[in-house]
């Protein structure tokens, strides 16, 4: 079942990220979902340090981006971070970004990742129970 979302993180499109065609290049939109699960996390309590404190860290296991309307030069976009919670060593994240102007979806952004144990370099078994642990605000991540 997927949460609703329960963070976004706001972008305005810079001039040094426009292809020859003029609107956002590919890898852009995976900078946009990195930096708003980020942004998540810290929300949440999590922050890097935090993180890398109590040995874990999340990785990325698979992205897939699907690309719906072009965003150009100054667009202000909001990127949301919806999780996607099961009971295996994993979580789906679907992350839309919105442009701010008209409401209209221009790509989602969807993952899967994994909390990786830094000490055994495995994923965590129950990343769940970890994050709840951690995490002062749990409910930002849908927990």
């Amino acid at each position: 079942m997927t949460a609703p979302p329960t963070h976004r993180t706001e972008v305005t499109v810079r001039g040094y990220e426009i292809d020859a065609l003029g609107h956002v290049r590919h890898t852009v939109y995976l900078d946009y979902a990195e930096h708003a699960r980020w942004e998540c996390l810290r929300a949440a309590g999590l922050s890097a340090q935090t993180l890398l404190t109590h040995g874990v860290m999340p990785i990325m296991l698979e992205t897939t981006i699907s690309y719906r309307h072009e965003l150009r030069y100054d667009d202000v976009v909001h990127v949301g971070c919806e999780f996607e919670w099961g009971t295996g060593k994993t979580a789906r994240i679907v992350q839309p970004l919105v442009r701010d102007e008209d409401g209209t979806v221009a790509a989602e952004v969807r993952s899967v990742s994994g909390l990786l144990d830094l000490g055994s370099r495995k994923l965590v078994a129950d990343p769940l129970t970890t994050l709840r642990e951690l995490a002062s605000a749990p409910e930002i991540l849908g927990l």
